[in-house]
């Protein structure tokens, strides 16, 4: 199969492994890895031109997501636009939003380029809605993310069973989920009926050579972290790995080769434990389900300490501590095992010691006058060190700049920022508009007015935040007060015993935390966080008091408050007051990473200057002289790029694990790919064993005629829309199950004329007996099937359990889920419950079912509860009808009458009491009136 029109179209693939990998592509159905940063979009964007230029083509894309489809979008435009090809009609893209089910065939039958959600396709293939003959290829985004039960899987075997000659593209930039597990890739080309994968790491001959072109003028810069955060880094690290230790202890029996320092700071790293931990997580103790979290925690603080400030940086550590803390007066402590160690008492002291020393008296503040720091709290303020590097650097821009005013090539002298979040723009943004300006009182910092400007560039913004804390220090106290004061006067009559059952035990091998320990730096008892009882760090009763009185005296005076405003202040609030074009030369944009998005940011603005603020392998192969894609694919541009990372800290250890990383897991999938034989032998067209689908067809339903009969169609069952979220509908459809999507009123699936199933899930179950709901299906099941049943399904990758080992009690209470669950059975005992461990177990018992039952009528599954006269088709969106009959009140028979009387769920919401009343009746009208306006602390 060839690519129509290729050698008509105009692309826009400038580099040479571009065009060979398009070339490669439209010669044969085959699954493309490619490394991060070299333009997957750009190649998939081609591909999908050279088919809408043909105009006769249906070609849908699956597994896009927004921002995606409108990078599709846009370039399909743009190139249109300069192929000048008549027949192209760009993207269309189809959700739940916008496409009825009549406008939807109609598209299907013109053609084009689809971006559809998977959860219409499958329906709509399965309804025949969109008839799988005639699409021309299916494209498929992400498909490291594709797995046997998933969405996508199903799409691509019911259009592999019906369409033999139709293409399929899988794409992916991401390689290492496709090296985890038993052959990955073979299973992974099973899942994607594939046959043939094709490689294209950083080091492949022909990218290496295309990349290597041109090179820019590219500058490192090396910083070094102050001592402060050097001590901060040095105990977080600390901390993690006596959390592993101790996880490795307790988990003797997993795989945990791979469990140490290296791997925690790969940002998938604490997933990783829980997916190998979900199998057992009703057995492992509270304490190793405590240190699962606590690595999430103390990884976000190693990330947080190179990008936010001191102030912000200190006030998050207290957030998590308040966090923990017990309520005043309780025995009971919930507090995490890493902050009974003595390096979180480090963490927590220098973190303070880098934002200010001292502690202000009540009179002190009195006699302080307003808008100055009293002298007794001495503010440290410590800036971040690449503050200071980024405003030399921009500093060296601007001479550059002045010294070459005209732009050579067709970069236009902008200056881009790259940042790795949008938290971290904001301060650098703050940052530059704020670091001209000089604060107030200088003098009594001590500095001298003649003083370099540099030294105290962050010191405006620095005493702002260091106020915003304060405040933030002064409205917490008073949230916990309220917060706790009723608990308190709970507490104050007899004396409380509390339930000591998960107090956290301390780590092995540690000091007991009761016993005499010195005070580092030889500081005093209230320099921060103190030792509680039972070692925990608690928060000294002069922080939330004496500190955040200071609020009082440090107040903002009138010119600063103008020049905060004057920076906040939205430029284009009024358009016929200020509007003009920027000056492009004079331009500094600061802009977070976002991956293939990345690139159009480089398009448009064509920058001069590139500053990488913080390292990110993708967005460095797209720009650096050595291997990025945007330099060399414009070889007129003249660009300098400045990377800048904090020498020997996290940062640049996380960002060599990335790239070893990568690099080992193309290693690792090219090895298999030379040793792959399983996904050779499979049929990529999908074509069935003739055995094996004649056994399929076998009809065992004849009771006691001794014989079997071979149908021409394979068992049916007919499921409700809804459902296609979860895996169940795809592995019956996998088993040889006719699945049938319809809108069902009573049920979820129906095997037969007399079997009715409602399927739930823990969580599901779990929500459904607190709002009612699940007692309402089971009567309707039993008005209208001979045999109702309730399936409860666990997670395959979970365990088969209600409640953990370790939360079992001697009593059950009437909230207990086994005891509504008890409640459920005495009030229907014509239910029946069917306990399934996993999905797959659901399919085989669904079969075991089916044997001796006729089919289901679809027509008839439909038109069960419905009233007389009712349409089945009705045109009311789904999504707001499952919102409402969520609402407390709402049942299956009433929400019709809501639906046709009112417009929205909002106009509900503000309705009286009485009139909801004439809608549903006054007992009913009583719950929904007090779902909407009762008080959120009722």
């Amino acid at each position: 199969m060839t690519t129509p029109q290729s050698s008509q179209v105009k692309l826009s693939l400038p580099l040479e492994y571009q065009k060979d990998l398009f070339q490669e592509i439209g010669q044969d159905d085959e699954l493309v890895i490619l490394a991060r940063g070299l333009g997957l979009l750009r190649i998939v964007t081609n591909f999908l031109h050279a088919h809408d230029a043909a105009g006769d083509n249906l070609v849908i894309i699956v597994g896009a997501n927004e921002r995606e489809n409108g990078w599709i979008g846009e370039a399909l435009a743009e190139q249109a636009a300069v192929s000048q090809a008549p027949k192209a009609r760009g993207l269309s893209i189809v959700n739940t939003e916008n496409q009825s089910v009549g406008t939807r065939q109609k598209l299907y039958v013109k053609g084009g380029i689809f971006s559809i959600t998977s959860r219409i396709l499958v329906v709509d293939l399965l309804t025949n809605l969109i008839d799988p003959e005639i699409i021309t290829g299916l494209i498929v985004l992400h498909s490291d993310r594709v797995i046997a039960t998933s969405l996508e899987a199903f799409i691509l075997r019911i259009f592999r069973q019906k369409n033999k000659a139709g293409f399929i593209k899988a794409f992916s930039d991401n390689p290492e989920p496709f090296c985890t597990g038993f052959a990955p890739l073979a299973t992974m080309m099973r899942n994607l009926f594939l046959r043939k994968p094709s490689l294209w790491p950083r080091f492949h001959v022909t990218v290496a050579k295309s990349l290597e072109v041109k090179k820019a003028e590219v500058v490192e810069l090396e910083v070094a972290m102050t001592d402060s955060m050097r001590e901060i880094q040095t105990a977080v690290l600390e901390c993690i790995e006596v959390s592993i230790s101790e996880l490795k202890k307790g988990n003797s029996v997993l795989d945990i080769e791979d469990w140490n320092i290296d791997s925690a700071l790969h940002k998938n790293f604490d997933v990783i434990v829980k997916r190998q931990l979900d199998p057992l997580w009703h057995r492992i103790s509270w304490k190793t389900k405590q240190i699962v979290n606590d690595l999430t925690v103390l990884r976000e603080i190693l990330h947080l300490l190179l990008t936010y400030d001191c102030v912000m940086f200190y006030q998050h550590l207290e957030t998590i501590l308040a966090i923990h803390t017990p309520p005043p007066g309780s025995t009971r402590t919930s507090q995490p095992p890493w902050l009974f160690l003595e390096a979180a008492q480090t963490i927590f002291n220098v973190a303070k010691a880098r934002v200010y020393t001292g502690i202000a008296s009540k009179a002190t503040i009195n006699n302080n006058p307003i808008g100055q720091i009293p002298r007794s709290l001495t503010p440290v303020l410590e800036e971040q060190p690449k503050w200071s590097l980024l405003a030399d650097v921009l500093d060296e821009i601007e001479r550059d700049i002045h010294l070459n005013p005209v732009p050579q090539g067709s970069s236009n002298g902008a200056t881009l920022i790259m940042c790795s979040d949008e938290k971290t723009c904001r301060q650098i943004r703050e940052y530059l508009q704020t670091m001209n300006e000089r604060p107030l009182d200088c003098e009594e910092q001590g500095r001298d007015d003649n003083e370099d400007p540099k030294g105290v560039s962050a010191a405006y913004m620095m005493r702002r935040r260091l106020r915003g804390y304060l405040a933030w220090k002064h409205d917490f106290s008073k949230i916990s007060a309220s917060l706790f004061a009723e608990d308190q006067r709970a507490r104050s009559g007899p004396a409380f015993t509390g339930d000591q059952r998960h107090q956290p035990d301390s780590f092995r091998g540690q000091a007991p935390p009761n016993k005499r320990r010195r005070i580092r730096g030889g500081g005093t008892g209230a320099s921060g966080p103190s030792r509680g009882r039972g070692g925990a760090i608690t928060i000294t009763e002069d922080q939330p008091a004496n500190v955040a009185e200071l609020i009082a005296g440090v107040r903002p005076t009138e010119e600063e408050q103008e020049i905060k405003q004057e920076i906040g202040a939205d430029l284009f609030e009024n358009m016929d007051n200020y509007f003009e074009l920027y000056e492009m030369g004079n331009l500094i944009v600061v802009h977070p990473y976002d991956g293939d998005m990345d690139e159009r940011v480089l398009e448009e603005l064509k920058p001069k200057y590139v500053i990488m603020y913080e390292l990110d392998p993708a967005f460095i192969r797209r720009v650096e002289g050595t291997g990025k894609v945007y330099r060399s694919s414009h070889d007129e541009r003249n660009i300098r790029v400045y990377f800048m990372y904090y020498g020997k800290s996290v940062e640049e250890q996380r960002y060599l694990s990335a790239v070893r990383k990568e690099k080992d897991a193309f290693t690792k999938l090219i090895r298999e790919k030379g040793n792959m034989t399983i996904a050779l032998t499979i049929d990529s067209k999908g074509i069935d064993d003739p055995q094996e689908h004649f056994l399929r067809t076998i009809n065992t339903r004849i009771a006691g005629g001794g014989r079997l009969v071979a149908t021409a169609e394979p068992p049916r069952v007919i499921v409700d829309v809804r459902e296609f979220r979860c895996p169940l509908p795809s592995l019956l459809h996998g088993r040889g199950t006719a699945v049938v999507p319809c809108m069902l009123t009573v049920g979820d699936y129906i095997l037969s004329p007399e079997i009715c199933v409602e399927r739930k899930s823990i969580n599901d179950l779990i929500k459904s007996f607190k709002d009612g709901r699940l007692y309402n299906q089971c009567e309707t099941m039993l008005l209208h099937y001979k045999s109702p049943m309730l399936l409860i399904e666990f997670d395959q990758n979970k365990s088969f359990n209600l409640e953990p080992f370790a939360d079992l009690t001697s009593t059950i209470g009437q909230h207990d889920l086994q005891t509504k669950l008890v409640l459920l059975t005495i009030a229907f005992p014509r239910i029946k419950i069917i306990w399934s461990s996993s999905p797959y177990q659901t399919a085989e018992i669904f079969e075991e079912l089916k044997k001796t039952q006729q089919e289901p009528d679809p027509i008839a599954a439909i038109k069960v509860g419905l009233e007389d006269g009712e349409d089945s088709t009705n045109t009311y969106n789904q999504n707001p009808q499952d919102i409402l009959r969520a609402i407390p009140g709402v049942t299956g028979k009433n929400y019709r009458n809501i639906v046709s009387d009112t417009e929205n769920i909002i106009e509900l919401s503000n309705m009286e009491e009485k009139e909801i009343a004439t809608m549903i009746g006054p007992e009913a009208a009583k719950k929904v009136y007090r779902f909407f306006n009762r008080s959120v602390f009722e």
